[in-house]
């Protein structure tokens, strides 16, 4: 049995410390083992913290004026959280993890090189159609860049949440896609597998930019639409 004897060295208690948590039951109090679950993570998941992880041991295993130097280019780049009034900065350890997990998605991980941290183009993210084939919904998507920017340089990736029209987002259920290279007129596809066939869906998504020279990523553009096929 889990429940312990009732000890007489104290009249009441109640709570958790280490492995034991002190419960009343029938006017008396008790102790047991303190129980404490394991969530295994999805594929997804491990799959993410297993590359955190190399991340890690990349940036341990550097000397210390490469780190000194990721920490020079970390100055004035603002995170990803707000508040965005440029009063905060990253540090140089997130810039070149945020560097190795851009380089990981992009299927092209390796140990970055220090650089400058380049200011993204703005960019505005318009739905051109989309297709459902044998379950596999493909979003077609159009990001207009002005001519100084180099559309090959980009790579758009959608955070998503699809679901049936009208409801609302769960940043929980929000799954990583990354689409395809961007094509001459700045078109790129969003394909997700294994969905059901259906006439409408709601789509809630958040995009960046990763650069494939730097690995870094943009601000986030969050946005929801309905999806008609």
């Amino acid at each position: 049995m889990d429940a312990l004897l009732t000890p007489l060295l104290f009249a009441d208690l109640y709570g958790s410390a280490g492995d034991l948590t002190a419960y009343h039951r029938g006017g008396t109090w008790h102790l047991k083992r303190r129980s404490r679950s394991r969530y295994q993570g999805t594929a997804g998941q491990n799959s993410v913290m297993t590359v955190h992880r190399r991340a890690i041991a990349a940036w341990q295993s550097l000397p210390a004026e490469q780190q000194d130097l990721w920490e020079s280019y970390s100055l004035g780049v603002e995170p990803h959280r707000p508040p965005f009034d440029h009063t905060t900065r990253i540090s140089g350890y997130n810039l070149f993890v945020s560097a190795y997990h851009g380089f990981a998605t992009l299927s092209n991980e390796h140990v970055p090189t220090p650089r400058a941290f380049d200011s993204f183009p703005p960019f505005a993210v318009a739905m051109v159609g989309a297709t459902n084939v044998g379950g596999e919904l493909r979003i077609q998507l159009q990001v207009p860049f002005a001519p100084v920017f180099h559309s090959e340089r980009y790579r758009l990736l959608a955070k998503i949440h699809l679901t049936e029209p009208g409801k609302g987002r769960n940043p929980g259920l929000m799954r990583n896609h990354l689409a395809s290279p961007f094509d001459a007129a700045s078109n790129a596809t969003v394909t997700i597998p294994n969905v059901a066939s259906q006439s409408e869906y709601q789509v809630h998504a958040r995009f960046v930019l990763l650069d494939t020279e730097t690995g870094y990523r943009s601000q986030y553009l969050q946005q929801s639409f309905l999806l008609r096929l």
